[in-house]
């Protein structure tokens, strides 16, 4: 059986589509091959590697990635999902040749303001909203 190629796509791939990534990959079995990136790949936000530990997985060590290698790469996805907020879907990338592209509109971690724990909350609250749309994506694909 061809495993179902995915890719999470957001601006900096240091959150959101990290985030997607890991549950996919933890909960989708061999069913899929997943990967993340994004337009201008940043440094993994601290606050979600510790929500997503809180959630038993570890993404301390991954990496962030650019869209554009892939797709010099000649990377060809089944599906394609962007988990750009509302008001960066318009600078959320595209990735050619997606067979179907899905938009996850999800509150970007980077923008949260607040103490320190504040952030911490909404970061929680996000993984849980994605942990949600994984299982449902999983459950329906």
């Amino acid at each position: 059986m061809e495993r179902v190629k995915v890719l999470f796509v957001c601006i900096h791939n240091s959150a959101r589509s990290q985030m997607a990534e890991a549950f996919l990959r933890r909960d989708g079995g061999e069913r899929f091959a997943v990967q993340s990136a994004g337009l201008e790949p940043g440094v993994l936000n601290p606050l979600a590697v510790e929500s997503m530990g809180e959630a038993g997985i570890d993404i301390s060590r991954n990496k962030t990635k650019s869209v554009f290698e892939l797709y010099r790469k000649g990377e060809r996805f089944d599906y394609v999902v962007t988990v750009c907020d509302e008001a960066s879907a318009g600078k959320c990338p595209v990735f050619p040749g997606a067979k179907k592209t899905i938009q996850w509109h999800l509150p970007d971690p980077a923008s949260f303001q607040g103490t320190t724990e504040e952030k911490l909350q909404k970061t929680r609250e996000v993984r849980d909203i994605i942990r949600k749309k994984v299982e449902e994506f999983i459950a329906n694909g």
